[in-house]
C-alpha cells in the first residue's frame, strides 16, 4: 500500500482517516476508528504526509504521529471548508477527512506550527489567569446588579465596588447581607488566585529568553511577552511582521475589484487574548507618550493623528504634539 497524502478527521472518540497515493487515488478509507486504535493505525503506515485540523487535540496527535516518522501539517478549519466536495449539505466524517486530504497537499495552504507541551503548558496558565479575571469581573457586576436593587449605585471600578459594598454590607437586610457578603469573599478569593499565576508569569518571563527580549519593546509586558511566546513558538514562521499583523487579525479587511481598493475594519482572524494584549499595550503607549518629548513618542504621536487616534479628544497636550504645535514642549 502506497500512501502518500493522509487526511484524519478527529473528535473525541471516533476518527475518520483518509489516505491517497502519488496518483490521489484512494488507497484508504477508514471513516471509523476508535480512539484507542488511531495510534495503532497511523504507526503501521510508511512515512507520509498527514493533514489535521488546528482544533482541541491537534498538537497531541500531531506529536504523536511525528513519533512515528510522519510529516504533520495543521491547518485551520476554515481553510479546509472549500475542499469538501460534497459540500455544505453533505458534510460527514469521511468527507471531512478527505478535504483534509485535499487541503494540505495543496502548495498554497497555510499551516499551523505543531506546538510543543512546554508551549502548551505555558498558555494554559494564561487561559486559567483569563478565566479568573472573566470570573472576578462577572462577579463584581453581580454585586453592582445586586446592590441596584436597594438603591445602591456604584461605579464601574472595581476597588471601589470592593470597598462601598463592604462599607453597606450592615445595612442590607436579611438574606441580603449574606449573598453580598459571600459575593466579596468570592471577588477576595478570585484575586488571591490572579495573584498567584501573576506570579507564575513572573518566573516564566524571568527564565524565558524570547519574553525577556519582547519585554524590551514599549507596550510589552510579563503577560504578553509570555503570551507571545507560548503562542509564537517560532517567530521565524512569519516573513515580517506584517505577516504576524495579519495573522492576529490586526490589518484591515480588503474588498478591492476593478481596481478599487476598498479597505474595511480590522479582519480578527486571529487569537482575542492575544490581540487584546497588543491592543491595550499600544494605548498605554500613546497615552504616555503624550507626555515624552523623545523621537519615538513624537512618531507615535504623529501616527495616531494621521490615523485619526487623538480625534474627538480636545484639550490633550498630545494631540497638540502630534501636529507640532507644542511650543516649548516640543522637542
Amino acid at each position: 500500500m502506497s500512501i502518500l497524502t493522509v487526511g484524519i478527521d478527529t473528535a473525541k472518540n471516533v476518527f475518520a482517516v483518509h489516505g491517497v497515493d502519488v496518483a490521489g487515488k484512494v488507497q484508504l478509507r477508514q471513516p471509523k476508528v476508535a480512539r484507542g486504535k488511531l495510534n495503532a493505525l497511523v504507526a503501521s503506515l510508511p512515512p507520509c504526509t498527514i493533514g489535521i485540523e488546528a482544533c482541541t487535540g491537534a498538537h497531541y496527535w500531531a506529536r504523536q504521529f511525528q513519533a512515528h516518522g510522519h510529516t504533520v501539517k495543521l491547518m485551520a478549519p476554515k481553510l479546509v471548508t472549500p475542499y469538501r466536495m460534497s459540500g455544505k449539505r453533505g458534510k460527514n466524517d469521511a468527507a471531512d477527512a478527505a478535504a483534509i486530504c485535499e487541503a494540505v497537499g495543496r502548495s498554497n495552504m497555510r499551516f499551523v506550527p505543531v506546538k510543543t507541551e512546554e508551549q502548551q503548558s505555558r498558555l494554559m496558565v494564561h487561559r486559567a489567569r483569563q478565566g479568573f479575571v472573566t470570573t472576578r469581573t462577572a462577579t463584581i457586576n453581580r454585586i453592582r446588579g445586586l446592590l441596584a436593587e436597594f438603591g445602591v449605585v456604584l461605579p464601574l471600578k472595581a476597588e471601589v465596588v470592593r470597598r462601598e459594598a463592604a462599607a453597606k454590607l450592615e445595612d442590607l437586610p436579611g438574606y441580603a447581607n449574606l449573598v453580598i457578603g459571600d459575593l466579596l469573599s468570592e471577588v477576595h478569593h478570585l484575586d488571591e488566585r490572579i495573584k498567584q499565576y501573576d506570579a507564575h508569569i513572573h518566573g516564566m518571563a524571568r527564565e524565558c529568553t524570547a519574553a525577556k527580549q519582547l519585554m524590551q519593546l514599549m507596550g510589552i509586558g510579563e503577560v504578553t511577552a509570555t503570551a507571545i511566546v507560548a503562542m509564537v513558538g517560532n517567530a521565524a514562521e512569519f516573513d515580517s511582521g506584517r505577516q504576524f499583523a495579519a495573522w492576529l487579525g490586526l490589518v484591515p479587511g480588503q474588498y478591492s475589484s476593478g481596481g478599487k481598493i476598498r479597505l474595511g475594519r480590522i479582519t480578527k482572524a486571529g487569537d482575542a487574548y492575544l490581540r487584546g494584549l497588543l491592543v491595550i499595550g499600544a494605548r498605554a503607549v500613546l497615552n504616555a507618550a503624550a507626555n515624552k518629548t523623545d523621537s519615538l513618542s513624537r512618531w507615535a504621536l504623529g501616527l495616531a493623528a494621521r490615523r485619526g487616534y487623538w480625534k474627538g479628544r480636545s484639550g490633550h497636550r498630545g494631540e497638540e504634539r502630534a501636529h507640532g504645535l507644542g511650543g516649548a514642549h516640543q522637542g
